[in-house]
């Protein structure tokens, strides 16, 4: 019996192998308060693009130790805990972005960490006078009462991100409707051609990302066009700016030309008018 177990077990570590020389990267995601209808619905997603498996961290350990690949003992410190391994082609960024987006908000248990700060809007709760008063006022929701419904006065921040629920509030924020816990897996790190990104690094803010690449790319034109430099993307501009310090020069130089001629002789004309406002009759 104990013979067929490190069979088993022998068999499990090669094909772990197997897998991860097929594919250049691994995500190693944290299973903690994953709901098994959201790991099958990632693993729709991903269907085609990774392997998403449930594996032990030690045939996992095995694995990677015996392949030798780079690296390994620092990837060792992410096999803690609950984990799903994600094989995958994908770029690990937009690995982190789908499983970021596969997150659902949640009702609030004890002790759960708040995701985002959990404000109980100002107006009509919906809920009728009783104990709900003492448990809103015992969280610090200040209230009153108003045709037959309780009113939160103000709004009120009860919990701030990355604080716990505490046993009073948890029944509040679900009696509310609130929502301030996300379900789903969060990425620890993941393993790219013998380069470990920790979880701190994947997570990109876009839109601090394409108003940056905008602002570079701004710069960089106005650079090559007051260096003169032609390129596709400002070569009609600089064609423009040097049809215009042409005829400038034109004028300056009084050059008589198909293109200078009204120019010149509106200016003559003003030259002339001024001149005469001048000249005593």
């Amino acid at each position: 019996m104990e013979r067929l177990a490190i069979r088993e077990k022998a068999e499990n570590v090669k094909e772990i192998q197997d897998i991860i020389q097929r594919y250049p990267a691994i995500g190693i995601a944290s299973l903690h308060k994953v709901r098994s209808a959201q790991l099958q619905e990632l693993r729709k997603k991903l269907q085609g693009s990774a392997q998403v498996r449930v594996l032990k961290n030690s045939l996992v350990e095995r694995a990677i130790t015996n392949l030798s690949i780079p690296n390994a003992e620092k990837l060792k410190d992410y096999l803690r805990g609950p984990n799903v391994y994600l094989f995958t082609h994908l770029n690990p960024f937009k690995l982190e972005r789908i499983i970021e987006k596969s997150k659902v908000k949640a009702f609030a248990k004890v002790g759960d960490i708040a995701s985002e700060d959990a404000v109980v809007p100002a107006g009509n709760t919906g809920l009728p006078p009783g104990p709900i008063i003492s448990q809103l006022n015992s969280v610090g929701i200040p209230t009153r009462i108003e045709s037959g419904s309780v009113w939160v006065n103000r709004d009120t921040v009860v919990v701030r991100k990355g604080e716990v629920i505490s046993e009073s509030l948890a029944p509040v924020l679900s009696k509310l409707g609130i929502k301030p816990v996300e379900m789903g897996l969060t990425v620890k790190a993941v393993y790219d051609n013998g380069v470990i990104i920790p979880e701190e690094y994947l997570k990109l803010d876009i839109d601090e990302y394409k108003k940056n690449i905008g602002e570079a790319y701004t710069e960089a034109l106005n650079l090559s066009l007051n260096a003169a430099v032609p390129l596709p993307e400002n070569i009609a501009v600089l064609i423009q700016v040097a049809v215009l310090e042409a005829h400038n020069l034109a004028l300056n130089a009084i050059v008589i030309s198909p293109d200078t001629i009204i120019d010149l002789i509106r200016r003559a004309y003003f030259e002339a008018s001024a001149l005469s406002s001048k000249v005593p009759n």
